[in-house]
């Protein structure tokens, strides 16, 4: 005689699950299959996972236990892994750190940053202060970053030359190991803010711990924080905390202008959701923390403040975007071509604004017309994807911008893997083509394939998100078990739909 189990059961795809699990012998009592874990196993459900843990064992048992870890947490692993990470993109850099860059070793070493040369180019080798006495060309908190590392490393030379410690003390290294820590523990609050935001996914912080982009990019420049401070922004969303996250959201802009995509993106989001007061809560507490942050700089030093601005305007395709090759295939005539020194490319600018208010609307459309409302990292990733790809600046290290949404809009190692390595290719090929064809370098062709071969992986990590959007049955947070909606949606998670495009026109709730 068989026994029926009691408790709670596993879904057929689970491993332990589905009737096989629980199919007699003889007159042996049948012993229930345990039940499913409460988090998402990688092992379990993503090939490259599985595979990868070969090399430890296999994949996760179905019989084994998880949550019961005393020490080694997710979160304590993916910040190990961060760690381990950082470390390799410090070795990396590590040839470049005393600024002697004789033989082009910036390029040849692949450690080029922009910390190094700015370092005396704006004057903080002399005490000098961003904005009031040098023109720095980022908005003021990254300029503040900067500051407070030229501080920190003044402050620390001085004690080392003083207790004879550091007799022949070299300031720029000592600035650049300053600025290398505070992007560390950026990186590190990222990766937390990211397994914070994944729900029932808590491994995937992993894909941004191990991620190829952080390695090569992590100490380029002082992206990584806004990242931090936009990441942070959503956690606090999801967490309705609605004035914190519009202060860390404003802070954000104050540090990278791209941060004001997620604030349009929950704008729309909340727009379907009838929630738009939650909106306008984050939305002004941004505007605030903004304003606190850019007003003194403004008011003190406003030629340095309006020089990020001015140049936005003025400065002409850089190498790595569409534009750039398009101008370079028509023989410089394509959209009247480079502008002349000082002057502004209108045509480029009016046609890249025009470009991106359409990719704009666009989002919007589909933030109102999916079957089910969106996710807030899905739509992010969308908009700030096109918003790279058809801007006239598309930096390398700006693909630390799309890390943490990317994560958390599809998370598949082998998807976010494709694409990271030709954002790693296009800064090796930029390297070498900087270097020049006739100095060990290569020739543009190479440059610019590489460049298409980014712009096309990520086209299709687009192309997949759009189709999770539309068929919510593939996306893997919504398909997880046990289901859930949207972990970094805060007042969106589980809010039915009040504003909807159905056809060609937006209904209400009421009018359905």
């Amino acid at each position: 005689m068989s026994t029926t189990p009691s408790g709670p059961t596993a879904p057929a795809d689970q491993p332990g699950g589905g009737p096989e699990a629980f199919r007699g012998h003889g007159a042996l009592p049948q012993v229930a299959a345990p039940p499913p874990p409460d988090r998402v196993v990688p092992t379990w459900t993503d090939p490259v996972a599985a595979q990868a843990s070969e090399a430890v064992g296999g994949p996760w048992g179905r019989h084994a236990v998880t949550g019961r870890a005393l020490f080694w947490t997710p979160l304590r692993v993916c910040l190990l892994f961060t760690v381990l990470v950082l470390t390799l993109a410090w070795v990396k850099q590590e040839p470049c750190a005393d600024g002697n860059w004789s033989g082009s070793k910036q390029y040849t070493h692949f450690c080029y940053n922009d910390a190094v040369p700015l370092f005396g180019l704006h004057g903080l080798d002399t005490g000098q202060v961003p904005y009031l006495d040098s023109l720095v060309e980022y908005p003021v908190l990254t300029g503040g970053l900067m500051q407070l590392a030229a501080v920190l490393a003044r402050s620390y030379d001085g004690l080392a030359t003083g207790s004879g410690l550091l007799p022949d003390g070299v300031p720029v290294q000592t600035f650049y190991v300053v600025t290398c820590l505070l992007l560390s523990a950026l990186a590190l609050l990222v990766t937390r803010a990211v397994l914070a935001l994944s729900g029932r996914r808590p491994w995937d912080a992993a894909m941004v711990a191990l991620s190829p982009v952080l390695l090569v990019h992590a100490f380029t420049n002082w992206d990584l924080l806004a990242v931090a401070l936009t990441t942070l922004g959503l956690w606090a969303w999801a967490r309705h905390r609605l004035v914190l996250a519009g202060v860390l959201l404003g802070l954000a802009v104050a540090a990278k202008l791209y941060p004001v995509i997620v604030l349009g993106v929950l704008f729309a989001l909340c727009l379907r959701a009838g929630r738009l007061g939650a909106w306008l809560r984050t939305a002004s507490a941004a505007g605030v923390a903004w304003l606190v942050v850019n007003a003194p700089v403004a008011v003190l030093g406003t030629e340095g403040w309006l020089r990020f601005f001015t140049l936005s305007g003025t400065r002409p395709a850089n190498p790595e975007s569409i534009w750039a090759m398009l101008i370079a295939l028509s023989g410089g005539t394509f959209l009247g071509g480079p502008p002349a020194e000082g002057e502004s490319p209108a045509q480029l600018n009016a046609v890249v604004a025009v470009v991106l208010l359409l990719c704009a609307a666009g989002v919007l459309w589909l933030a109102l017309a999916a079957p089910l409302r969106p996710r807030v990292p899905q739509l992010a990733f969308l908009l700030v994807a096109a918003f790279l790809l058809l801007n006239k600046v598309y930096s390398p290290q700006y693909a630390l911008w799309l890390l943490p949404l990317a994560v958390l809009a599809r998370p598949s190692w082998r998807s976010l893997l494709l694409w990271q390595v030709t954002e790693a290719l296009v800064w090796a090929l930029t390297l070498l083509y900087y270097l020049g064809a006739d100095n060990r370098g290569v020739d543009v062709e190479w440059f610019y394939t590489a460049v298409v071969l980014r712009d096309v992986a990520l086209v299709v990590l687009m192309a997949l998100v759009v189709r999770d959007v539309w068929d919510p049955d593939t996306d893997r947070v919504r398909t997880s078990w046990p289901a859930v909606d949207d972990p970094a949606g805060g007042v969106l998670d589980g809010a039915p739909d009040r504003v909807r495009l159905d056809g060609r026109r937006l209904r209400s709730a009421a009018e359905r």
